[in-house]
């Protein structure tokens, strides 16, 4: 009897395709030319896509050289594909493989074939495609989420199946709590995604998105960026002094080289310390140390001479 409460966990269009007796294979006979767990060679039109696919982009450039090398060696590892009816086969992994194959003008590729239900291949799918190098954190992220989602797993559950820390799923699965700029500057590789975690600590979407654009156009590291979030999230307005130890320093808000080489500079024509106040939208003040009244007159008569 199948379990109502685990499909109810799905999402409602891999919940439509589970019910469906033309996709859903485990509750009827599929004879055919080749059976479950056959490696052999079928004609590639033969081999629907999968609708499953997390990847959304592929890298044309890189296609085109694996083509012209399965030209000339050919398909080394085959892809996986599981078998709907007689006949009819649906790929599980290694699209860039079939894409590729097309490309080189194959007719036939060589499969491993298996009897998946649709939740199965879903679960294959992703975690194939997780195990991938050039993924990025985006699409890392969403294939977690997908996993946790339409397969009704824990972060457990997901953190054992993948062989993986619980908290660096935890630290993909909250970069989808990002706004959609920020989300897109990480996949268009804008930003890192050690930038994107600092961000995420700045809870206010508008400051997030200012300090993404600061990111952008300044290139800031990590470091720079990480400094910037702690102060916006602390609402503290940095300090950097010319008097201040370099360690002190290490606290402040980011500051342009030309602001910090200003302020020695200020500070060394004064003969006093000089302090800039700066807020995380660029916006601040100057304040000039004096210890008494002559001091102070000493300092506007300089002032006064420029």
């Amino acid at each position: 009897m199948p379990d109502n409460n685990k499909k109810r966990g799905l999402g409602r269009g891999l919940d439509a395709i589970l019910q469906s007796p033309e996709t859903d294979i485990t509750s009827r006979d599929i004879s055919g030319d080749y059976v479950a767990g056959a490696v052999a060679e079928i004609d590639i039109n033969l081999i629907e896509a999968n609708p499953f696919q997390p990847r959304t982009e592929f890298d044309e450039a890189a296609l085109e050289e694996l083509a012209q090398s399965i030209k000339e060696q050919g398909v080394i590892q085959p892809v996986t594909v599981r078998k709907l009816g007689y006949n009819r086969y649906q790929l599980i992994s290694g699209e860039r493989r079939l894409r590729a194959s097309k490309l080189a003008g194959l007719s036939k590729i060589p499969v491993f074939i298996r009897i998946a239900n649709d939740e199965q291949m879903l679960e294959l799918a992703l975690i194939e495609n997780i195990h991938r190098e050039n993924l990025n954190a985006l699409e890392v992220a969403i294939s977690y989420q997908r996993l946790i989602d339409e397969c009704n797993l824990t972060q457990e559950q997901l953190s054992e199946k993948l062989g993986k820390n619980r908290s660096t799923i935890a630290n993909f699965l909250r970069l989808l709590k990002l706004p959609a700029e920020i989300q897109i500057a990480l996949r268009d590789g804008h930003i890192s995604m050690a930038h994107a975690r600092a961000l995420i600590n700045v809870e206010d979407k508008e400051t997030q998105l200012k300090l993404l654009q600061q990111i952008i156009e300044e290139e800031l590291n990590v470091r720079q960026t990480e400094e910037l979030a702690s102060n916006a999230k602390n609402a503290i307005n940095p300090v950097v002094s010319s008097g201040d130890s370099k360690e002190q320093r290490k606290q402040t808000n980011y500051l342009p080289d030309h602001f910090k080489a200003q302020i020695k500079t200020l500070s060394q024509a004064l003969n006093t310390k000089v302090k800039v106040k700066r807020n995380i939208k660029g916006q601040g003040s100057v304040v000039i140390d004096f210890k008494n009244e002559a001091e102070f007159d000493r300092i506007i008569e300089l002032f006064n001479k420029h």
